[in-house]
């Protein structure tokens, strides 16, 4: 058994949170506006679950999930993350962001900015490229032969294979793309994005999606193209 803390609780916090509950961890959410406006959520999730500050999830988790928009990442606490193993679900929206003269001009990339915030943690990119209602869906157990493949990248091997693991724990397998540096290959609009998990026809983009193979995904990341090469 694992905790996992999370600072954001939406669409993919509270989601991941419950694959997390369901699979025998305990979850320690925080947001914004503060506990008491998780009661809910922490209810519906059940006795392994628990509200509290953004801080307090960070020193908690043994994994900790930062899932907020991308212009608050300099608000993710540093020091209780000291050491610890980071999963950052960021994509970049310049619309909800604000511009980002980094990742404009691609000098850098979503998740390198909040491992630069984060100097001591060991930062990995995954939950970023599949819509939350397919994250909800699709897990199966190990060996299902349906079993869909999620996309990780980070510079550090053994928080890779922490994540990895974590992921295996809720249903999914992980496929590792590199260092945080390659994480452009699945960042937003590129052909490992989430329309890879959508279904096909009038119910994309966010159908209860379809089972994505180790073999399409690795097609798909070969195929990416920068933004300014689109």
């Amino acid at each position: 058994m694992t905790t996992i803390g999370l600072i954001g609780s939406g669409n993919i916090g509270s989601t991941v949170a419950r694959l997390a509950v369901d699979a025998g961890h305990d979850v320690v959410l925080s947001n914004s506006r503060g506990p008491e406006t998780l009661s809910d959520l922490v209810a519906g999730l059940g006795p392994r679950a628990r509200a509290a500050t953004a801080a307090e999830a960070a020193a908690a988790g043994d994994i900790v999930v930062v899932t907020v928009p991308l212009r608050a990442y300099r608000e993710v606490p540093v020091e209780p993350l000291r050491g610890k193993v980071v999963i950052d679900t960021n994509n970049y929206y310049p619309d909800r962001d604000g511009h980002i003269a980094e990742l404009d001009d691609e000098s850098t990339t979503t998740s390198e900015l909040l491992q630069a915030h984060l100097p001591e943690s060991r930062v990995v990119k995954a939950f970023n490229s599949i819509y939350v209602t397919q994250l909800g869906t699709l897990q199966r157990p190990a060996g299902d032969p349906e079993r869909s493949v999620l996309p990780i990248a980070g510079d550090d091997e053994a928080a890779k294979q922490t994540v990895t693991e974590f992921l295996d724990s809720i249903g999914y397998d992980a496929h590792d793309v590199g260092p945080l540096a390659e994480g452009w290959r699945f960042q937003r609009d590129t052909a490992a994005y989430v329309m890879v998990y959508a279904v096909p026809g009038p119910d994309a983009p966010n159908g209860p999606g379809r089972q994505v193979t180790r073999q399409t995904l690795t097609e798909k990341l070969a195929d990416a193209k920068r933004y300014r090469d689109m």
